[in-house]
């Protein structure tokens, strides 16, 4: 049970009450998961070029002539490349940090493969990163970093915008959203 915890979201009660399903009503279910936990460990691996997950060297977003590999979306991780691909009209391409700058613990340019992006932009045909890293402040600082890198390569840097929600009232948005939407409004 306690392994079951390991997954986000997943806490004592919801790892027992798994756990127990799985022995006491799904045994041929366990184990067919267990098999398929264990084959995705050994097959699947990082996209050389923009380090999403994938069961090939390269994954199918970077192989896909039809996108345009000048603009370079930046990502924390191969979640945001699925939420983005699937919501948006970007057909540009990925890169993904697997993560986000973080001192405190232990997360530096390093972990994130500022080596590989900074190859991309030494490379040039790159005409657009955008950042869509989160808006913590790790996030911000991250995108922070990777632009001042970007622009030292004389490549656009462009920010994903944040605000107040399709759909939201402003009642229930916090002040560092509204603060956001109000700093970055456009004219209509």
């Amino acid at each position: 049970m306690q392994r079951l915890r390991c997954l986000p979201g997943v806490g004592p009660k919801s790892a027992q009450r798994m756990a127990l399903h799985l022995l006491q009503r799904d045994r041929q279910g366990a184990k067919l998961l267990a098999e398929t936990l264990l084959d995705a460990i050994q097959r699947v691996g990082h996209c050389e070029c923009c380090r999403t997950l994938t069961e090939d060297q390269q994954c199918p977003i970077c192989r896909d002539i039809s996108r345009d590999p000048s603009v370079l979306c930046i990502v924390e991780s191969p979640a945001d490349v699925i939420a983005v691909d699937q919501a948006t009209v970007f057909r540009g391409v990925f890169f993904v940090l697997h993560g986000h700058l973080s001192p405190l613990d232990g997360i530096g340019p390093e972990e994130l493969g500022m080596a590989l992006l900074e190859k991309r932009l030494e490379s040039g045909g790159l005409n657009e990163l955008i950042l869509a890293t989160s808006t913590t402040v790790e996030g911000e600082a991250t995108a922070l970093y990777i632009s001042g890198l970007a622009r030292s390569y004389g490549v656009r840097v462009t920010r994903i915008a944040h605000g107040v929600p399709l759909g939201g009232e402003l009642e229930y948005v916090d002040s560092g959203t509204l603060l956001h939407a109000f700093s970055g409004r456009k004219e209509i």
